[in-house]
């Protein structure tokens, strides 16, 4: 009979935890080589023999069991046996070989809970080139619980690390008998009347009732209890917490002697020491930095230009081709400007963003995101942040809904809303598709000295302005949100590795998966929505027009093509669409917006990214038959105002550029910031300052260039 285990993973920030999940699950959660990459509570499936099937819970990274961070007490709670929703069979900790005493720490913290554990040494290949020898059988010894080296990059130890959690599942390993200190000397009185009222518990986990009892579920009655134990035998938290740190080290520091060889630290000066006197300099660190980004940006377009050319080309003519072979009906017309309009406005843009997140991966792996923190700590000051807001504003320009979660690692409550209220301003993969087609068509696609493409600047400044905004939003946001709070930054730098193009190339997969699937179903269904709107109207208003347009191409059939054209926009303008365009347009005017645009203003609220969709079916709606496989960048580029001057000229294009760049118009954001403020005025907040500042500083803009 197969019986289902639950397995928490725990271990120290950067230690290669995800990495052990990803290989134990095959779920091939994403993977960054920076802490706190983990910030909830993860879960996949393994087989571990063929007795037991495990639910592997992902848990947050952490150094102690002393938690600081939200993401911490998530861990703590669980260790603990404090969380309703997880209970845990086997506690499978990851510990870095190569950073071995600092990572025990930790470990004997859980050997002393007594419960089930199982240590996966990771980091052996490094550990060796430090010259580090580990004598695993007599680590084994000392600890007491199992301890097996494994390397996730290359699956090695796997099945030996399996048969292990299967033994210690069959009771074949038990907890060890001896403490690894003596937790009871810390307050004998209080710890022993503890044990009498919870006689389950070991003598450190009475410690750790204590100290932290009131974060726990425990119902009034015991909460006083526990309450008379401290005040009865004046129980010290902070002198208890700082004892038993100085008697783990020193337990640790024997078993050390026992088990590890270390060279002399001053004769191994490793590879990654010589590239961050480089990367992380003073004047040379910035320099590379911005080089870094400017590649990241001209790769966006330099790159991704062959495959969305034919992307484009191909909707084209597939436009053309079920124009050409279908009757005109209203069903054709769905098909071909509400079906195929919206989802070339989807699939074109797939190309850029594989390539943008193909590179961030990059980044991530190959440890230089963390020395992005670590070089933006000081500018990050000066705006109320630190270093750790870098990793929330950097994943901002993938999304920031899991940006925003992710500024839970931040300890600082101040520092943490300041995050979080400025990170949206960061430039999303959402706002990429609407920054590729504006910039398309007011940005000549020129290359100077044969390799700079000013189309890829004015895309990094867009990505500037953002971050500039950002930081200038959180610096006077500073000045109201008060705390009392100190801040610290201190930040664990990852070693340089190889990236591991798998891992890059999944990345780049899953993310155009969810762009298609999640992103292209609002599209489709807002495509679709604005079809409807587009093709019908109030129908007095519609038959005056079909009426009008009958009896002028009797009057005078010469020009009866011309006469359809006009019909066509004229029923466009009619439409629903059009009415509702029309209401909002004295708003949007002094930005140098028609119509049309603030329609799409109003369905991208939705999803930023929806403005293409928008756009690719109402200026698909009004089309003839025979322009069926004109691309929309062209159709955007050809529509004038009444006047005959261009739409999209630079003042317009630019002031539209801008408002994307600022505006709030994601509904999810708004969500998880309420979600993770646990209150709507931080949400409405930064709906206002946002919306009343793209507004501004479009006008801006607009009038300077207009």
């Amino acid at each position: 009979m197969n019986s289902t285990l639950h397995i928490a993973l725990v271990g120290n920030p950067n230690s290669g935890k995800s990495s052990v999940f990803n290989s134990l699950t095959g779920l091939n959660q994403k993977v960054g080589n920076f802490p706190g990459v983990t910030v909830d509570k993860k879960t996949g499936v393994a087989k571990i023999s063929a007795a037991f099937t495990a639910n592997i819970i992902d848990l947050p990274g952490t150094y102690s069991l002393y938690p600081k961070r939200n993401d911490e007490w998530v861990t703590y709670r669980v260790l603990l046996n404090q969380d309703v929703d997880v209970k845990a069979d086997i506690i499978l900790l990851v510990a870095d070989a190569s950073n071995l005493k600092r990572n025990l720490l930790f470990c004997s913290q859980i050997i002393d809970l007594k419960r089930p554990v199982v240590v996966a040494l990771t980091m052996m290949d490094l550990a060796k080139k430090k010259g580090i020898q580990i004598d695993i059988a007599g680590l084994e010894r000392e600890l007491g619980v199992p301890v097996i080296p494994i390397n996730p990059r290359k699956d090695k130890g796997f099945p030996e690390l399996k048969k292990t959690l299967a033994q210690t599942a069959e009771n074949l390993y038990k907890a060890p008998a001896r403490d690894f200190i003596d937790s009871k000397a810390f307050a004998p009185m209080a710890v022993k009347d503890l044990c009498e009222q919870f006689p389950d518990i070991s003598e450190y986990t009475a410690i750790h009732y204590l100290i932290n009892h009131e974060h726990f579920s425990f119902d009034e009655g015991k909460q006083n209890q526990i309450e008379k134990i401290e005040e009865k035998n004046g129980f010290n938290p902070t002198r208890t917490q700082a004892e038993e740190i100085v008697q783990r080290y020193g337990r640790i520091k024997h078993i050390m002697s026992l088990t590890v060889i270390e060279e002399d630290p001053l004769q191994k000066v490793l590879f990654t020491e010589h590239l961050d006197n480089i990367l992380l300099h003073r004047l040379w660190g910035y320099i590379i930095l911005l080089t870094v980004l400017f590649l990241l940006f001209q790769s966006i377009f330099w790159i991704a230009q062959y495959p969305m050319d034919a992307i484009e080309w191909s909707f084209g003519k597939l436009a053309g081709f079920l124009g050409f072979i279908l009757s005109s009906s209203w069903f054709s017309d769905l098909l071909i400007n509400g079906v195929v309009a919206g989802l070339s406005g989807i699939m074109i843009f797939v190309p850029q963003i594989m390539i943008l997140f193909g590179l961030i991966t990059l980044l991530e792996d190959t440890g230089y995101m963390a020395r992005i923190s670590f070089l933006s700590d000081k500018l990050m000051r000066k705006a109320g942040l630190n270093g750790k807001s870098v990793m929330p504003m950097i994943s901002g320009l993938a999304c920031a809904v899991p940006a925003i979660m992710s500024a839970r690692n931040i300890e600082n409550k101040k520092e943490r809303l300041l995050t979080i209220m400025c990170t949206p301003l960061m430039s999303c993969s959402a706002r990429l598709p609407v920054y590729t087609i504006l910039v398309a068509l007011i940005i000549p696609k020129h290359l100077y000295f044969g390799f700079l493409s000013m189309q890829g600047v004015v895309m990094m400044l867009l990505y500037f302005l953002g971050t500039v905004m950002a930081l200038t939003s959180a610096y006077i946001f500073k000045w109201f949100i008060k705390s009392t709070e100190r801040s610290f930054f201190i930040l664990e730098l990852p070693v340089y590795r190889g990236p591991r193009w798998k891992n890059i190339f999944y990345t780049m997969v899953e993310k155009a998966k969810v762009f298609v699937f999640q992103a292209g179903k609002v599209i489709m269904m807002i495509s679709l929505l604005l079809w409807v709107m587009s093709s019908y109207g109030p129908t007095q208003k519609m038959t005056s027009v079909t009426v009008r347009y009958e009896k002028l191409a009797l009057e005078d059939p010469a020009n009866i093509k011309e006469f359809k054209k006009e019909k066509k926009t004229a029923l466009l303008e009619n439409s629903f669409a059009g009415i509702l365009g029309r209401a909002i347009e004295p708003v949007i005017k002094p930005l140098g917006y028609d119509w049309k645009i603030g329609i799409a203003l109003i369905t991208s609220f939705a999803a930023r990214e929806v403005f293409v969709g928008t756009m690719a079916t109402l200026y698909s709606v009004g089309d003839d038959p025979d322009q069926n496989n004109t691309t929309l960048r062209q159709k955007m580029s050809a529509a004038v105002r009444p006047d005959g001057t261009k739409v999209y000229d630079l003042a317009t294009g630019l002031s539209l550029l801008v408002f994307y760049v600022l505006a709030m118009q994601c509904m999810s954001t708004l969500a998880v910031v309420k979600r993770e403020t646990r209150s709507w005025k931080w949400p409405i907040i930064q709906l206002l300052y946002m919306t009343g500042l793209a507004y501004l500083m479009s006008f801006v803009v607009y009038t300077i260039f207009k």
